[in-house]
């Protein structure tokens, strides 16, 4: 089969956006529109992806790393044909090429792998969709046995053709040397003066090509963005989808309408997940795992029957089988909790690696340490891991006790079975099974008379 090469047109200033930021770039569901497409493009085993830029082509650049991406300029904004155009001279003759556009970033795979799979020198793909309320859209237009014979811009058509309920998504597939061939020729005489990708219609019909039209399961999938009430009706969409599938999946949600998947959403059977979740990157639930109000949770990973409590933040870190984490605790990056942990409210840690049937149970900072098993952290400990440049390793064997309010200040490292009595500072290591103590020396004054408000 020929090569499939995409261009996708993401030239637009966008003006309806209001906003310094080019339209392609704005986000839904926590990735930039044009991404979407791009990842899309990479599903359909594109050869090559060409972009085709203009206003804002500096930042699109800057914001898009993807090796599969030739970046085309277009100078000018002269329509959707001439836009094509500027891709020409990057098209192998033989490739097979499909249009997308970077405004329009949820089309699925498997609607344009039906447009390009039964793609030849002989036909032209083209999606359309049918509206209850065609207003803006382009016409699809049709002779008396039902064959696609031309589209038709809204300020070009007729009253009899602005009936039409079917209209044009933009999204087209052909072979490359009929887009050199047609695209030269295209004029820009309408009403906008400009060169219109649709006339290339009329064209594969006057050559005898056969239009293969194909529609998407829901008219979302094709939906552009012009506005930014445009971009929160396509957020919502998604969002829908994604909670379709979870529930579908074995997810049980208090609410469909109030969650957020920003990225790839992975779970296990009998996932039980409250209102206001996000979950942004890629995430993992295994079975069984519970995941209360409020939580935001990033590129993670929470094993079967975690328990992960309200208002909890949990970043880059991993945790493990039956673990329990908040309410309102925050897993920095590099934080690894092992089986049976506990990290509870108001604890943040930070590349920390608690071990199998430890706790730091409330109001307390473990970071840069390493804690064995059935550890047991007080309330109020810090380590203090920061000299104001560099930053040292705290280590607490299997069994030790930490008092509350207690200040560990690294490099130090608390061997096995040791407690540390509460509001100690310990600067020095602690052998196995002894007692540290380190506070200063308590006075008792007799007489003193308390600060009078004047």
């Amino acid at each position: 089969m020929s090569p499939l090469h995409v261009v996708i047109l993401a030239a637009g200033q966008g003006s309806r956006m209001n906003s310094a930021l080019p339209k392609v770039l704005h986000s839904v569901a926590g990735r930039p529109m044009l991404h979407h497409v791009i990842g899309t493009a990479r599903q359909l085993g594109a050869e090559k992806i060409h972009t085709v830029i203009g206003h804002g082509g500096d930042k699109v650049r800057e914001t898009t790393t993807e090796s599969l991406v030739n970046w085309v300029v277009q100078e000018q904004q002269l329509g959707t044909g001439h836009a094509v155009a500027q891709a020409l001279p990057h098209l192998p003759d033989d490739a097979r090429v499909l249009i997308l556009y970077g405004d329009v970033p949820l089309t699925r795979a498997d609607t344009l792998n039906a447009m390009v799979e039964s793609l030849d020198d002989s036909t032209l793909g083209l999606l359309t969709v049918t509206l209850d309320d065609p207003q803006g859209y382009g016409r699809i237009v049709r002779d008396a046995d039902g064959k696609v014979t031309s589209i038709v811009e809204q300020k070009d058509a007729s009253t009899e053709q602005l009936a039409i309920r079917e209209v044009n998504t933009g999204i087209l597939a052909v072979a490359a040397k009929h887009l050199k061939t047609w695209l030269p020729a295209l004029s820009n005489a309408n009403a906008q003066g400009e060169y219109y990708l649709t006339d290339i219609i009329a064209m594969a019909v006057e050559h005898d090509l056969e239009i293969l039209v194909s529609q998407p399961e829901d008219p979302f999938e094709v939906q552009g963005v012009n506005n930014r009430l445009q971009l929160a009706e396509l957020e919502r969409w998604f969002q829908k989808r994604e909670a379709e599938r979870l529930m579908t999946e074995g997810a049980t949600l208090a609410d469909p309408a109030r969650i957020d998947v920003r990225g790839e959403l992975t779970i296990g059977n009998d996932v039980l997940i409250d209102v206001n979740v996000v979950f942004i990157g890629k995430v993992t639930l295994g079975s069984h795992v519970s995941i209360g109000p409020g939580c935001v949770i990033t590129d993670a990973t929470i094993a079967d029957g975690a328990q992960i409590y309200a208002h909890s933040v949990i970043d880059q870190a991993s945790v493990g089988p039956n673990a329990q984490v908040g309410p309102f605790a925050r897993l920095r990056p590099g934080t690894q909790l092992a089986a049976n942990t506990k990290v509870g409210n108001f604890v943040e840690t930070k590349k920390t690696i608690v071990g199998e049937g430890s706790k730091i149970n409330h109001l307390s900072y473990v970071g840069d340490a390493t804690l064995g098993t059935d550890v047991n952290v007080g309330a109020g400990t810090i380590t203090c891991n920061y000299d104001g440049a560099n930053k040292y390793q705290t280590v607490l064997g299997d069994g030790v006790f930490v008092g509350s309010n207690s200040s560990l200040v690294a490099p130090v490292t608390v061997a096995a079975g040791a407690t540390i009595g509460a509001g100690s500072t310990i600067t020095k290591d602690v052998p196995e099974q002894q007692l540290a103590v380190a506070r200063g020396h308590q006075r008792n004054i007799s007489g003193w008379q308390k600060p009078e408000k004047h």
